[in-house]
């Protein structure tokens, strides 16, 4: 039996049985091409919606600064929007908008995969996620995932939202009673992870119209 999405989409009931079943069926080749779903400690969340050029253009940012910082300085990998990251220890299976895992994680099996280069999961705990509030994910990304990643180990958790017509960027902290928002100097946000200071800078409209953005980095 399926659980029928949008008059085409099909997810079986069983993959929402656990989390070994909803990581069996991401990896089959009945896995939609459309959506992003989530295994979340025991619900399955699923969000049909299109990306948004907002959406677009703030992720792709985080992904060529703080991705280019990332290989120019050999810190590890940094992995862009559409890997999906388990951490069985939570019941956790999601795509964040980016991920970083240090060398160090790396070689101490704190992050690993399983199929090299064909690998579709990182397992394990990153030291960073980065998600990018969209109108269909608000509870996800500042309830239910900050609460996720706070219990499975993530040292930080990048939140921007840029809803509402007033663009917010937090690093959250990892501390013993979860996430906490790392304090600004004079607009700056120092990285523990990074060992650098960000700051996201929202623009005068471009020649389009739109705003434009920049990941300042110290």
């Amino acid at each position: 039996m399926n659980l029928v999405l949008d008059d085409t989409i099909r997810v079986p009931l069983d993959a929402t049985d656990d989390l070994a079943s909803f990581r069996e069926w991401t990896k089959s080749d009945d896995y939609p091409d459309r959506g992003d779903y989530a295994y979340l400690s025991g619900d399955l969340w699923v969000d049909l919606s299109r990306e948004t050029l907002l959406h677009n253009q703030i992720k792709s940012l985080f992904a060529i600064i703080l991705g280019g910082t990332v290989i120019n300085e050999r810190l590890g990998r940094f992995f862009a929007d559409r890997m999906r990251l388990v951490t069985v220890e939570v019941g956790l299976s999601s795509e964040p908008d980016a991920m970083f895992a240090s060398r160090e994680s790396i070689q101490s099996g704190r992050v690993a995969w399983e199929e090299g280069g064909q690998s579709l999961e990182v397992i394990g705990v990153p030291d960073m996620v980065l998600e990018v509030v969209s109108t269909h994910s608000v509870q996800k990304d500042t309830v239910f995932l900050r609460d996720l990643y706070a219990a499975a180990g993530i040292a930080e958790y990048w939140l921007v939202n840029p809803l509402g017509g007033q663009l917010s960027f937090e690093i959250l902290r990892l501390t013993a009673k979860g996430y906490a928002p790392t304090r600004r100097a004079a607009g700056w946000i120092k990285s523990t992870v990074f060992g650098k200071s960000f700051r996201l800078v929202e623009e005068k409209a471009g020649d389009d119209g739109l705003p434009e953005y920049r990941l300042l980095v110290r």
